[in-house]
């Protein structure tokens, strides 16, 4: 077991000489296992760990003394170490963290001024729209955005789309079922995967939920749907369904 070199009397009995032209002299207290505390000129107190993974030294702050104690100071950095021990990288783990704070805090301000929260599923929808329906016929977009402004924004536009699940929509599809509307319900699904499958393309969902809901609506009376008949949605239709 390594031992732990630093008391809170140490680190208080400690002043960095005052800082000149010719010197910016710091302080290193070591604690062992990596932890140490850097004490500057201004005699600010910060903590520092090292480590190392993938053959890289690095170093993540934790934070001030005393506002950061020393006993939490040498939890921080066994955590750290776990980590370290099982392949991760703390540092990206940090920034992801820090990543998705900064999401959150921009989504929430988006929100407050009634705009699309960033991935969200209607962000998400209406970049496809915009670059996936811009050749189709103005009245086919028009009834494709109406059935999403009417059946799923209002339940999951804000939501991120990699935390919708296959149940929560399927649940929101059987809504537009219940009111007869049985083959819009399967437009709506097919469309809800179009956007899905363009969110797996540009990095925001990992999976297509809607493919777990094959054979979960009513059958289409007849078992077909309305002929297409304008020749640009035929071209597109084709071209989509083309074997990749």
């Amino acid at each position: 077991m390594i031992k732990e070199l630093l008391t809170d009397k140490a680190i208080q009995a400690t002043k960095a000489t005052k800082a000149t032209k010719a010197t910016t002299k710091v302080i290193r207290l070591s604690d062992g296992n990596g932890l140490y505390l850097l004490v500057k000129p201004n005699n600010s107190r910060w903590w520092r760990v090292d480590y190392t993974i993938k053959s890289k030294r690095k170093t993540l702050s934790l934070g001030t003394y005393p506002l950061i104690s020393l006993s939490n100071a040498r939890e921080k950095a066994f955590e750290l170490k776990k980590l370290v021990a099982n392949g991760v990288d703390p540092s990206t783990t940090r920034k992801e963290v820090k990543n998705t704070e900064k999401i959150h805090q921009q989504n929430e301000d988006r929100v407050s001024l009634g705009l699309t929260p960033i991935n969200s599923f209607k962000d998400v929808a209406d970049e496809w729209y915009k670059k996936k329906m811009q050749n189709m016929a103005a009245s086919y977009k028009g009834r494709v955005y109406s059935r999403l402004e009417r059946d799923i924004f209002p339940f999951v536009g804000n939501k991120q789309i990699k935390d919708i699940s296959a149940q929560e929509l399927l649940a929101i599809i059987q809504k537009i079922e219940e009111r007869g509307a049985i083959e819009s319900a399967h437009r709506t699904l097919r469309t809800c995967s179009q956007i899905f499958k363009y969110g797996i393309i540009t990095g925001r969902v990992e999976q297509d939920v809607t493919t777990a809901l094959k054979g979960a609506l009513l059958s289409v009376k007849g078992g077909h749907f309305s002929a297409i008949t304008d020749t640009v949605m035929v071209k597109y239709f084709c071209r989509v369904s083309k074997p990749h």
